[in-house]
C-alpha cells in the first residue's frame, strides 16, 4: 500500500503516527487482531467449501452466519463504548467511523441474504453461488480491515489525546463487563492466540487479579489448548510457577 494511500486511510502523516513515548492504553488493537485471526478463519472456510458435501455446506454457512452476528456484537460494542467516548470529548470526531459502521450493517445484511441463498439453493447453483459469497466475504473483510487501521490509528490518537490511560482502562473494563457470556469465550478462542507475549500475559495477570481461584484455572486450562507449546511456557514463565 503506498504511503499516500496510508494517509489517506488515517488522516495523519508518518510523523504524527509514530510514537516515540512511552506505551498508552490500546483499547483497539487486541481485539482487532483477534478478528483478523478470526476472519482469515471464515475465509479459508468458505473459499475451501466442498459445496456437494451437504453437512459440509451447511456448517461453512453457520460459519459466516456466526461471523455477522460477532461483527454485529463489535460494532455495538464500539458505538456504545469507543465512539460515544470519542464523541463526549471531541463532538463530530467520530463521523467517519460512524458512517463506516452503517455500511458494515448494509453489508452483514447483505451477507446473510446470500447465506440464506446458499443455504436452500439447488446443487447445480451451489458451486456459483458459494463463489459469490466467498468474494463477497472477502471484499467484506478488506473493507474491515482498513477500517480497523484508521480506529487503530486515528481513532486511537483522538482518544488519546482526550482521555488518560486510567479512564481509557475504565471504559475498556465497561465494555468487558458489558460481554455477554459467549462473546467471552468468543475473545478467549480468538485472542489469546493472536496477540504477543507480553500481551498475553498481561491480559491473564488482569483476569487472574479479577477472578475467583477456580475460575482462573478454568482459562489457563483453556489457554493450554489455544497455544502452540512454545507460547503456553511463555505465558506459563510469566505468570509463574502456580500455572504448572
Amino acid at each position: 500500500m503506498s504511503q499516500a494511500r496510508v494517509e489517506a486511510l488515517t488522516g495523519t502523516t508518518p510523523a504524527e503516527t509514530h510514537e516515540s513515548a512511552a506505551p498508552r492504553a490500546d483499547i483497539y488493537g487486541p481485539i482487532h487482531k483477534a478478528l483478523r485471526r478470526y476472519f482469515g478463519h471464515v475465509m479459508l472456510a468458505t473459499g475451501s467449501v466442498d459445496v456437494h458435501d451437504d453437512a459440509e455446506l451447511q456448517a461453512t454457512c453457520a460459519l459466516v452466519e456466526e461471523m455477522l452476528g460477532v461483527l454485529r456484537g463489535h460494532l455495538r460494542h464500539e458505538n456504545d463504548f469507543l465512539h460515544a467516548a470519542v464523541e463526549a470529548r471531541a463532538p463530530g470526531s467520530s463521523a467517519r467511523t460512524a458512517a463506516d459502521h452503517k455500511e458494515h450493517e448494509e453489508a452483514i445484511a447483505a451477507l446473510a441474504s446470500d447465506v440464506a441463498i446458499l443455504r436452500t439453493a439447488l446443487p447445480v447453483t451451489r458451486q456459483r453461488l458459494a463463489d459469490r459469497l466467498y468474494r463477497h466475504v472477502a471484499l467484506f473483510v478488506a473493507e474491515n480491515l482498513e477500517h480497523m487501521h484508521v480506529e487503530e490509528t486515528a481513532v486511537t490518537q483522538q482518544l488519546w489525546a482526550s482521555y488518560s490511560d486510567a479512564e481509557l482502562h475504565a471504559i475498556h473494563d465497561a465494555l468487558v463487563a458489558s460481554l455477554a457470556p459467549a462473546e467471552h469465550e468468543w475473545t478467549l478462542r480468538w485472542m489469546l492466540p493472536s496477540i504477543n507475549a507480553s500481551e498475553r500475559a498481561g491480559m491473564l495477570m488482569g483476569m487472574r487479579a479479577g477472578m475467583p481461584a477456580d475460575a482462573f484455572a478454568g482459562v489457563l486450562q483453556a489457554a493450554r489448548g489455544l497455544l502452540e507449546p512454545r507460547d503456553w511456557d511463555k505465558l506459563a514463565k510469566a505468570l509463574g510457577s502456580a500455572t504448572h
